[in-house]
Formats: structure tokens, C-alpha cells, sequence
């Protein structure tokens, strides 16, 4: 009883004092940085200008604030492979090899299929009915090969990736 009271107090003297520095970090954090224009200098420029929040204590800016223009990077090109298709290496996955064909349409990857996958036992027959719908839809949508692996079918996982990344190397 006594450790577990003893717990129960670190926890909650651990949780007081992580709120504590929450707080404190954000109340250091609230000042705002502008950007000061010094060469507008009217009456009508100042009250045109953007409002700012200050710290507690510090006074308003003496010059106008020129708002800050963000601006957008332009948009990536339609795709980075060439349109096609492309047969990977056959990458061992311990009970056999994986080797996949990428299939490239309008410079992105669309499509993923198994040309072999390990299949003369049982076990390997379900692992991958089971990893390889997974892997292909997370390929698809990262655009590589660069994917999580499957829970329990680490070494197809791991061929799939060394097949798909040497037929996307083609494209």
C-alpha cells in the first residue's frame, strides 16, 4: 500500500509540475515578432496598420506594421517516373522470392502486381493474401517504395520493398 501511495504521489506531483512548465513555456512564447516599415511615417499609414499582439508590459510599436506576404511554392510536376511499366528484381522472402511489375500512368505510380510471391506452403499462402493488398495500396499511395512493413510477414515486406524500388529505380 504504501508504494503504490507512494506512486500515486510522484505521478501527481509529475503531472503538477509538467502543467506548471506548459504554462510558463507558453506565456514566454506569447510575444509576436513584426515587421516594422521605417519609411511610412503618416498618421493615416499607422492606422492602416496591422494590428499586433504585445507582451504584458512592453509598449505598441512607434512605426506602422507591414503585413507579411506568404508565399506558396509552386506545385510539384504530374508525376516523377516515366509512364510504363516495370518488372523488379525477384528479392528473397525466405520461403521463396517476391517480384513485382510497377505499372507508371501519368508519372505516378497506379499500380502494383505480384509477379511471384512465396506459395507452396500453407502458411506462406496466407501470410501473403494477407500483406500483400497492404503493401500494394501503401505504395500506391506513398509514390515509393518506402513503406511500413506488414506485422508477421517482415520478410515479404521486406522483398516487396527491394523488388518495387529496383523496378521504380527503371521508371
Amino acid at each position: 500500500m504504501k508504494k503504490f501511495l507512494a506512486s500515486f504521489i510522484f505521478i501527481v506531483g509529475f503531472i503538477g509540475y509538467a502543467v506548471y512548465a506548459n504554462s510558463s513555456a507558453s506565456s514566454a512564447n506569447a510575444q509576436t515578432v513584426t515587421v516594422s516599415n521605417p519609411s511610412a511615417s503618416t498618421a493615416a499609414d499607422t492606422a492602416a496598420s496591422v494590428p499586433t499582439q504585445t507582451s504584458a508590459g512592453s509598449a505598441p510599436p512607434t512605426q506602422p506594421v507591414t503585413p507579411v506576404t506568404v508565399v506558396k511554392k509552386p506545385a510539384a510536376a504530374a508525376g516523377k517516373y516515366a509512364d510504363g511499366t516495370y518488372t523488379g528484381i525477384a528479392a528473397d522472402a525466405y520461403y521463396g522470392n517476391i517480384q513485382v511489375k510497377a505499372t507508371i500512368s501519368g508519372g505516378k505510380l497506379t499500380d502494383v502486381a505480384f509477379l511471384q510471391y512465396p506459395s507452396d506452403r500453407n502458411t506462406s499462402v496466407y501470410i501473403n493474401q494477407q500483406a500483400m493488398p497492404v503493401l500494394r495500396s501503401e505504395a500506391i499511395q506513398a509514390q515509393s517504395a518506402n513503406v511500413n512493413g506488414v506485422s508477421g510477414a517482415s520478410d515479404s515486406s521486406a522483398a516487396f520493398k527491394q523488388s518495387l524500388a529496383s523496378a521504380l529505380a527503371k521508371a
